[in-house]
């Protein structure tokens, strides 16, 4: 196993790119039920735009669709009906290079949908939230095209995952048992948490920034708009997974640095992504 500790480079981007050519991004999500999860999806729409995705497309209940919008004013939206059963058709519709699936999802998608993404859908794909939580109801599930995929579960999210697939290895074990789900799966993996774990089961990083301040609702959904701009500059999944998670944490530790920790909130996070970025940029070009 190659302990990896490199940060990879930012994308590059043509002087005369336009919004088409640095990637489209579908984010699948949000639902007004007993418990209304509108700010997820919109979350995810705003940090990919911030981590520089050209175009985002929210597809969300009907219902939703208007606050969703409010939210993430850049983004567009479209009505998902309850139960959908061709999220890829969505996606080609859209020209989508990413689909961003699970942030405030609830029930709305079934596992088999999320299966039959992952078996129809060949570009970049980021399963988070309700995604999730519908593969591991699922149990043993595979991707047609795995090394574009990245999963980013919390610790009761990746106990359900690995319970899913039947392995007896601990979650506290947390190397161990990212290896183990990527090796079965063969998608890269984010164990998220104090030093996430990224790994493809060939390779493992774990990450040194971030703080306890993120430790805030909407911090994942951050990250996955993250790695999904990040797959959708034609990175490949488990470099955008690193440099994801590692931008991530920086720009929380800017936000902790000038707000403190305790007052931390996921879209002081976004709001820092430019810190992290400039930072990066500014490395590269010295």
């Amino acid at each position: 196993m190659e302990r990896f500790h490199q940060i990879p480079k930012l994308p590059k981007r043509a002087l005369d790119a336009h919004k088409g050519d640095v990637g489209r991004v579908l984010v699948v999500g949000g639902s007004l039920g007993e418990h209304g999860m509108i700010g997820a999806p919109a979350l995810v729409a705003n940090a990919a735009l911030r981590s520089g995705t050209g175009l985002v497309q929210i597809a969300t209940e009907a219902s939703a669709m208007g606050y969703v919008a409010t939210l993430a004013p850049c983004a567009t939206t479209r009505a998902m009906a309850a139960g959908v059963d061709d999220i890829a058709a969505f996606a080609v519709e859209f020209g989508a290079d990413v689909v961003a699936l699970g942030p405030g999802l609830g029930k709305t998608v079934s596992g088999q949908e999320v299966a039959a993404l992952l078996d129809r859908f060949s570009g970049g794909i980021v399963v988070d939230a309700d995604g999730l939580n519908a593969l591991a109801a699922l149990g043993k599930w595979r991707a047609r095209w795995p090394h574009n995929v990245v999963i980013t579960p919390h610790p009761g999210e990746m106990e359900r995952l690995v319970k899913g697939w039947g392995l007896d290895v601990p979650v506290k074990e947390r190397e161990r048992c990212a290896v183990a789900l990527a090796r079965e799966t063969g998608v890269t993996v984010v164990l998220k948490g104090h030093g996430t774990v990224v790994t493809d089961a060939e390779r493992v990083y774990v990450n040194q920034t971030g703080n306890a301040g993120m430790a805030t609702a909407g911090a994942g959904d951050v990250l996955t708009g993250v790695i999904a701009a990040l797959l959708g500059q034609q990175m490949s999944a488990f470099p955008a997974a690193v440099l994801g998670v590692h931008v991530h944490g920086l720009a929380g530790d800017s936000a902790a640095e000038q707000l403190g920790r305790m007052s931390l909130i996921a879209t002081d996070i976004i709001e820092y992504l430019s810190d992290a970025f400039s930072d990066l940029e500014f490395d590269t070009m010295n």
